[in-house]
This record gives structure tokens, C-alpha cells and sequence, in this order.
């Protein structure tokens, strides 16, 4: 496995400044001591960035601002993130499941690096690379530093692009 994509893998999570409507904000972590504990933990829908079918929780920080963030994803098996890019730097660890990443700007969903349970990997900001969960759905968490934004190579890849009527 390359260095490069090892370094991919980590640029899986997409959770962008609308992230930051949809929870809560947490203080920062020099202010208070953050304890989660995963039974508790209240899973939402994914942010309106990330294609449906993803869940997260914020645990750490506001995706809106430039603080230290930690939140987790859950995927489905199979779900897919087109190719797409970070603007900032992204550190995952797999928590179950599996989650592969292919790197460029052309996804084939396919080959890549797998990434299972007890993983981690980084990747450095602007990466683009595209993301897959395994047939067993994984979760991950990431951890970075806002604000927190996705660009997809292609905008009609983008969910949050409106597609015409003959395409929903």
C-alpha cells in the first residue's frame, strides 16, 4: 500500500459548514472535559453534503468554525461518496466495518485501499479522492480542524445541487 493512499483514506468523512446548523455546538476541549460514551450517543441523518443514507454525531468542536473537530459517520453497505475534496486535513479511524478509498478524480468503486476495523489513516487537504463502504457498512471517526467544507469533482455529483425535474 502507498503512502499516498494510506494518506487518502482519511478524507472519507464529508461534513460541511451545514453540519453546524443541524447540532449543537460543543465547547472547546481546553474548556471542559468531553466524555461520549457509544451507547448514549445520539446518531443523526448525514449532513445535506453527503449522499443519503449516512449518519453521524458530533462530538467535539463546531464544523463552522477553525476549532479542533471530532465526529463520526456511519455508512450503509455499499454507500458511495463521489470524487470529491477537503479544504482542510483529515485524520480516520475505522471503528467497524470497512471503508475503502480510491484516489483521482474518477471513481471506480473498486481496488483502492480498504481500511478495516482498528485503521487510521491521513490525508492532506485538497486530496481528492473518492470513498466506499464495504458490504458490512462501516463507521469511522474523524478528526480534523474547521471550518469543515466538501467540493466534489463534479458538481452534479454534489447532493446539494438541485437536479432538474426529469432527474429526482
Amino acid at each position: 500500500m502507498s503512502l499516498r493512499s494510506l494518506v487518502a483514506l482519511g478524507g472519507l468523512a464529508i461534513l460541511p459548514a451545514a453540519l453546524a446548523a443541524q447540532t449543537r455546538p460543543t465547547p472547546a476541549p481546553t474548556s471542559q472535559v468531553i466524555v461520549a460514551h457509544a451507547a448514549t450517543l445520539a446518531w443523526a441523518p448525514g449532513p445535506p453534503s453527503l449522499p443519503p443514507g449516512a449518519e453521524f454525531v458530533l462530538l467535539e468542536g463546531n464544523p463552522a468554525e477553525a476549532v479542533p473537530l471530532t465526529f463520526r459517520l456511519r455508512f450503509p453497505a455499499n454507500y458511495r461518496i463521489p470524487p470529491h475534496w477537503h479544504s482542510v486535513i483529515e485524520h480516520v479511524t475505522v471503528l467497524a466495518g470497512t471503508l475503502n478509498v480510491g484516489m483521482g478524480e474518477v471513481a471506480t468503486y473498486s481496488g483502492g485501499t480498504a481500511l478495516n476495523a482498528g485503521s487510521f489513516a491521513a490525508m492532506p487537504a485538497k486530496m481528492v479522492h473518492s470513498a466506499w463502504a464495504g458490504p458490512e457498512g462501516v463507521t469511522f471517526q474523524l478528526h480534523s480542524v474547521g471550518p469543515w467544507s466538501i467540493t466534489y469533482v463534479k458538481a452534479a455529483d454534489d447532493p446539494r445541487t438541485p437536479k432538474p425535474a426529469g432527474n429526482r
